[in-house]
């Protein structure tokens, strides 16, 4: 055998070891050259009657990360190749042929007639987790660092290997679906009392075990081949069956709204599947992965979530030349919600951290949010006592600015008020060592204008966190005016050693995200000063895409943080819409309305029960509308039109200078409906001309903040989208 990507061996007791180690790659993926090995392996073992059976491991700390994604856009590409030239009927034979072949492949090892196992240790997901379910054995190791599941959904397709079947073939219908709608990872403990896997055991000790079920004479079958079997929740047409499906059905469309193609593909696979035999149901499931992989919330989704998204994880936006930082120890003055976040995050990441606030009871406040956190993670079983000790002796609450000597990076997060960031930023400077650099964690005051109050503007970046920080994912990193790459370098190593995804913008008032964001809030506002009903407003929002409606997203980041916003605007000389205005000055001032940190904003926040919508809202708008009489897609039209708009105006203004970080950071910054890849990847998938006839008619209808930017009517007229003429394979072109 010629293999690459695999090592085999067989022992002394004729029981062979493949082990899936990819030279040049520090975690095993699927790839055409992965499939025509392991075929390989398959007609070796099952060809040799001497070899009793197969253990398949990894050679590296993880087992797989799963299939190639670049991989699978390479075939829709060729799809549209072969469509140009042989037609689409002989294209959609060949792009099915393809895209099955995985699923085959597995099929074949798992009626080869040999015992195959898996040993596993590390992540195993996706494909790869698909390829230890065809193996007729699993065994995982007990390290905390194992994980198993299938996440496709998060990229916009569903797994396509037999995993929706066997899995639904292992455990009750309701749990395989949650787990193939969620996408999550399984820990191994958990992965055992599922039935997904059969074993645990130590990590040194997984491949003797696997052995010795081979040894022990290892039935060479799956428990859906066998005569006999029975589903585990019974055929789908039967009363426990009826039990299952119409529930599964209306969830599917309650979370989905039918945005997302691949979890209406799940649901019809499965359905589907269970009625049939294996080799059929297999069948069905790749029919429908094929249709999947061909839409275009998948290329949107794949191209963002998983291409883009590692580019920036990888440091596509580090200045070239500059040293890796080896940061140790980092400041955060504000010990509040966002300052005590971060101190929480950049601890867990193992770096030392000084937590700063007025007095010692203030500081000590934001320390105690670091032992709540931690000590969730330690009653969900995913951390311990020991984590707990390690992560608060790291943290070093004071309100000593003196304390400060020796940080390589200090993080202001103080509150939107120029002069006490001024203050903060004087003090702490005086501290801080000649090489250090500061941060400033504003939400929308230009980092130029704040650097001015820098001895070392250069040295000056802004570092723009997300609420809550422990579980948003970006961090927007802000160079302004005088921003040094050096002072850029660290922010992106800072932002990767904490395990966040950077993006780079330029300086502007709310800089990118919040200058979406804060549209998006602004029409929310402004369709309940309309007459709206406001639960009209929320739901149509989630219907549009979007995580949580305006209204619910405004009381998280605090509505009286908007109010200051507006205030700081006005100050500043800037227009504001007098309707917003006006609503946040009667919730903030008139009512005390400040959002869920006071329990009372847009929603009512009870002790006991759901939060419920304020019915003092009704009286805040001069008119009612009729729901009936309203043009629901309309209103679902302008809470995405205004975000991307406003992303479209960030490139012109020279804000965004990628679009990867134009559509990555709308996901994860502010929950931009996925299922298009983005803002800019929602402009480009409607058509450039087509989206700019949908603002002219919106701003007919609501006014000049509708009016498409001078960049975007330019493109329209010269048929360009933001991917032909910005993305990266545009500047490979032009170079």
């Amino acid at each position: 055998m010629d293999l690459q990507d695999f090592r085999f061996d067989v022992d002394a007791d004729d029981i062979g070891l493949a082990t899936w180690d990819m030279p040049d790659r520090s975690m095993n993926l699927i790839t055409a050259q992965f499939m025509r090995e392991l075929e390989e392996l398959i007609d070796r073992v099952a060809g040799d009657a001497a070899i009793k059976g197969c253990v398949i491991t990894s050679g590296k700390d993880t087992f797989s990360g799963g299939a190639d994604l670049t991989m699978l856009q390479a075939l829709g590409a060729e799809f549209a190749r072969l469509a140009r030239e042989a037609g689409e009927e002989a294209a959609m034979r060949r792009f099915f042929e393809e895209t099955a072949r995985l699923s085959q492949l597995y099929r074949k090892l798992e009626k080869s007639g040999k015992p195959w196992a898996a040993a596993i240790h590390g992540m195993c997901v996706g494909g790869g987790f698909e390829l230890a379910l065809a193996c007729h054995h699993r065994v995982v190791s007990d390290s905390d660092k194992t994980r198993v599941g299938l996440p496709e959904i998060k990229v916009g397709l569903f797994p396509g290997a037999g995993g929706t079947q066997r899995v639904a073939r292992l455990m009750p219908t309701g749990d395989a679906l949650q787990m193939l709608f969620k996408g999550e990872q399984i820990r191994p403990v958990a992965a055992k009392t599922m039935g997904l896997v059969h074993a645990v055991a130590p990590r040194e000790k997984i491949i003797e075990v696997a052995k010795d079920w081979i040894r022990a004479g290892g039935e060479p079958t799956a428990p859906w081949d066998r005569e006999g079997f029975k589903l585990p929740s019974g055929r789908v047409y039967s009363p426990a069956g009826m039990m299952v499906w119409p529930p599964a059905n209306a969830i599917y469309r309650r979370e989905t709204y039918d945005n997302y193609p691949a979890a209406k593909a799940i649901l019809l696979s499965v359905y589907e599947g269970l009625q049939l035999p294996i080799d059929l149901a297999l069948r069905v499931e790749s029919r429908q992965f094929a249709h999947i992989l061909r839409s275009k919330e998948a290329a949107a989704m794949i191209r963002s979530l998983f291409v883009s998204m590692g580019e920036l994880n990888k440091g596509a936006r580090r200045p070239a030349g500059i040293p890796a930082s080896k940061l140790a120890k980092v400041g955060v003055i504000g010990a509040g919600f966002m300052g005590a976040g971060i101190a929480y995050v950049t601890a867990n990441a193992g770096l030392d951290v000084v937590l700063i606030d007025r007095d010692q009871g203030s500081a000590d406040k934001g320390k105690a949010h670091s032992h709540k956190l931690i000590t969730d993670q330690i009653a969900r079983g995913r951390a311990r006592t020991a984590d707990r000790d390690a992560l608060l002796a790291r943290i070093q609450a004071t309100p000593d600015y003196a304390a400060l000597a020796g940080c390589d990076l200090v993080i202001e997060a103080v509150f939107e008020d120029r002069a006490v960031k001024a203050e903060a930023t004087r003090k702490a400077e005086a501290a801080l060592g000649a090489d250090a650099i500061f941060a400033s964690n504003t939400s929308t005051l230009p980092i130029t204008s704040l650097a001015e109050t820098s001895g070392r503007p250069e040295q000056f970046v802004g570092i723009h966190f997300f609420s809550p920080v422990e579980k948003m994912m970006l961090v927007e990193i802000i160079k302004g005016a005088k921003t040094g790459s050096r002072a850029l370098a660290v922010a992106l190593d800072y932002a990767r050693a904490i395990r966040k995804t950077p993006i780079v913008v330029n300086d502007s008032r709310g800089f990118y995200a919040n200058r979406c964001v804060g549209n998006y809030l602004l029409e929310g506002h402004l369709m309940l000063m309309e007459g709206v009903p406001p639960a009209m407003i929320e739901n149509l929002a989630r219907m549009a895409g979007m995580p949580v409606g305006p209204l619910s997203l405004n009381d998280e980041v605090a509505v009286d943080l908007a109010w200051k916003i507006v205030q700081a605007a006005k100050k500043d000389g800037e227009q504001v819409n007098p309707l917003q205005d006006q609503l946040l000055d009667a919730m903030v001032v008139r009512h005390g309305r400040l959002g869920r940190k006071n329990g009372k904003g847009f929603y009512d926040y009870p002790e006991k029960g759901p939060k419920r919508l304020w019915p003092g809202l009704a009286d805040l708008p001069s008119a009612r509308l009729d729901p009936d009489g309203l043009d629901r897609q309309e209103l679902k039209d302008r809470f995405l039109v205004t975000q991307a708009l406003e992303a479209a105006r960030t490139v012109e203004d020279g804000v965004v200078t990628d679009v990867r970080e134009a559509d990555v950071g709308s996901i994860l910054g502010f929950g931009f409906a996925p299922f298009t890849g983005g803002t800019l990847s929602y402009i480009d998938g409607m058509g450039t001309k087509a989206f700019v006839a949908l603002c002219e008619k919106l701003a007919g209808a609501h006014g000049p903040r509708f009016a498409p930017n001078r960049l975007l009517i330019e493109m329209a007229e010269r048929g360009q989208t933001f991917y032909g003429r910005f993305g990266p394979e545009a500047g490979k072109k032009a170079a």
